[in-house]
């Protein structure tokens, strides 16, 4: 069984915002784009356009109704991938020391040419994040990116991974946990960022940011609804009062 380290130089995570995030899977096809084509072993898709198609997803997006003690529903849209626990049960399980996790920066990997494909890494995340390529029969999973984070060939506001560059509401953020002082550990502390199912002790990296309650007596659209003029001007002023006469 492969062993965890004792503590990490780093612990680079995500911390994703329940309130900002619109469900657009951009995050998704952003990570299924660059990890087709780029880390070790790539994602192997078969038959994607015909009846059969088989392929493998790294990241995906779920989407649940919430209704709150008062207010209106909520529609909540929640990201999940690997989430680079801190304890984390995919690692000990490993029979081959194929799934592990670095000391210097945290992130959980999968050494595919060691991996066999038995499946105990999926069985034992709680969280459902590893990912049997089908046509390979290797574990894959989030790497975060990490062949594009330390690239320096990449410009460096394109060294973070790709579903956080990709986000067009700028729900993902990318850091270091382990630094207090950190711009995601202020977020974290700043929202109340919160594991995901802390009970199962697995401590992970990556936080959640908790949807803001929604305020049902507020219209937000109501401003960009109010009419520019009160009685139409110029041509179409002349035009409808023309019109009037008919």
């Amino acid at each position: 069984m492969t062993e965890l380290p004792e503590r990490t130089d780093r612990k680079l995570g995500l911390v994703i915002d329940l309130d900002t995030c619109v469900g657009c899977h951009a995050c998704v096809v952003a990570c299924k784009g660059w990890n087709t084509e780029n880390y070790g072993a790539p994602l192997a898709d078969a038959d994607a356009y015909g009846a059969d198609p088989v392929g493998a997803f790294l990241n995906r997006v779920h989407s649940y109704e919430v209704q709150p003690e008062s207010g209106p529903a909520q529609l909540v849209h929640f990201p999940k991938s690997c989430l680079h626990c801190d304890d984390a049960p995919c690692v000990t399980v490993c029979p081959t020391g194929a799934s592990y996790k670095r000391g210097e920066d945290g992130i959980v990997l999968v050494n595919e040419a060691d991996c066999i494909g038995c499946g105990l890494c999926a069985w034992a995340c709680p969280y459902g994040a590893r990912e049997m390529d089908p046509a390979e029969g290797v574990m894959k999973k989030c790497t975060l990116c990490v062949d594009r984070i330390y690239n320096e060939n990449l410009a460096p506001e394109d060294r973070e991974p790709a579903c956080v560059r990709t986000c067009p509401a700028g729900a993902r953020h990318f850091g270091d946990l382990g630094d207090p002082e950190s711009a995601v550990s202020q977020l974290v502390e700043s929202r109340g960022g919160m594991d995901l199912m802390p009970e199962q002790g697995t401590k992970p990296v990556n936080k959640y940011l908790p949807p803001r309650p929604k305020d049902d007596q507020i219209d937000v659209l109501a401003p960009l609804l109010e009419p520019v003029a009160e009685e139409p001007r110029g041509f179409l002023g002349w035009l409808d009062r023309a019109l009037e006469k008919l």
